[in-house]
């Protein structure tokens, strides 16, 4: 069936709500790292999907992996009852992690909201009734329902839901003197992302997680580590903090987890698994069947450690690359694999948009930073030719 491209966008304008500003193509296909539109133009992608396609497009696995399981007719069936793949991602989960169990969610935001209640739950369960709050910080980016949301300090996205959910405290980022300022004995929680993506690409540092670990332990409250959007091979290991050494109480993955299908999932230690009890929390939609089987492939995949040592080498040369472009508009280069921000002295939007017309896909982090989030299986060669465009594009600005 061929596409109507105006048709298309002017459905669009009449009929979804316009919360989201998008350029004017529509995207029809993909194949590796590249997507066409429907005028058959062919676009690198450095987004892939906001860090969640790490298997790129049409791969075969991913593919079998669908067809496997759509052919038990078995799509969703609820939380009612056992079924076998959601099991087997669990146990996979656990057993690729610091984690005893694993709760499943459907996106990052409310794998958040889950963990924020499990830390109070936890908290009530140790006698504290009071110990309700939660420490976060500067630049940092839960999600968008009203406790994530909370977590999240920036006004444009805050100011018009107000008021949001009560009890949550902020530090600056990578400050630890901050952190230990910011505390308090009524903080159950302290969540963190090892390397903050939306907030402009800022991985933490060696001494501020090991010191937040430090804060947790001394105040009886559980670290929370989003690996949302930098967990799961995107920052060269499988989990974002076993680069640092240090492990979390509890984590929150969900972007790459099943190679674009909605999941999100919250891995945490049994004790925090042993507050918790029957219909404390639930959701009609997470892990079901269907998912549940693609994320086992995608998990198995992206956990090989010849796959991550690749990652690590292409994000290197990646860095190497954006080095040598040797603009007088980057002011710095900073990342961990295959999460890598350009922070320029122009505002990125405009960068995002001329990459359109020469065939690029590119999202920023903040107004100053380009990110690149590409599919984990991006060749060198694709990389070399994403900085060059880039570098072409910073030429002509």
């Amino acid at each position: 069936m061929s596409i109507n491209t105006q048709e298309v966008i002017q459905n669009e304008q009449n009929y979804v709500l316009g919360v989201y500003s998008r350029p004017p193509f529509v995207l029809e296909r993909g194949a590796g790292s590249t997507v066409y539109d429907s005028e058959g133009k062919a676009y690198l992608d450095c987004v892939a999907g906001i860090a969640v396609n790490v298997l790129g497009y049409s791969d075969a696995g991913v593919n079998q992996a669908i067809a496997e399981a759509a052919e038990s007719g078995l799509l969703h069936v609820s939380n009612l009852y056992h079924t076998e793949p959601h099991a087997r991602l669990a146990r996979q989960l656990c057993e690729t992690s610091f984690a005893d169990k694993v709760h499943f969610s459907l996106t990052g935001a409310d794998a958040n909201e889950g963990a924020f209640k499990f830390a109070r739950r936890y908290a009530r369960e140790q006698g504290h009734e009071d110990k309700y709050e939660i420490l976060a910080f500067s630049n940092a980016f839960h999600g968008r329902l009203f406790g994530s949301l909370a977590a999240t300090p920036r006004e444009k996205y805050q100011q018009p839901f107000q008021p949001l959910m009560p009890g949550v405290r902020f530090a600056e980022f990578n400050n630890l003197a901050s952190a230990q300022a910011a505390m308090s004995d009524k903080v159950c929680a302290i969540i963190v992302e090892p390397i903050q993506g939306e907030g402009g690409v800022y991985p933490a540092s060696q001494e501020f997680l090991q010191g937040l670990r430090a804060l947790a332990d001394q105040n009886d409250a559980l670290l929370i580590f989003d690996e949302v959007q930098c967990g799961l091979g995107r920052a060269g290991t499988l989990w974002a903090h076993q680069g640092y050494g240090v492990e979390p109480d509890i984590l929150t993955v969900a972007k790459p987890l099943a190679a674009g299908l909605p999941i999100g999932a919250i891995l945490m230690r049994q004790k925090v698994a042993d507050a918790m009890h029957k219909g404390d929390h639930a959701s009609t939609f997470a892990g079901n069947p269907f998912t549940t089987h693609v994320a086992n492939y995608v998990v198995k995949r992206v956990s090989q450690p010849e796959f991550l040592a690749d990652v690590r080498e292409k994000g290197e040369y990646l860095m190497e690359l954006l080095a040598e472009l040797n603009s007088p508009h980057v002011k710095e280069i900073r990342g961990k694999g295959l999460i890598v921000g350009v922070e320029l002295d122009i505002e990125a939007g405009p960068i995002v948009n001329k990459g359109y017309e020469r065939g690029i896909l590119l999202v920023s982090a903040g107004p100053n930073v380009v990110r690149f989030v590409p599919p984990l299986t991006i060749t060198k060669e694709e990389l070399a030719s994403a900085a060059g465009i880039l570098g072409d594009i910073l030429r002509e600005m």
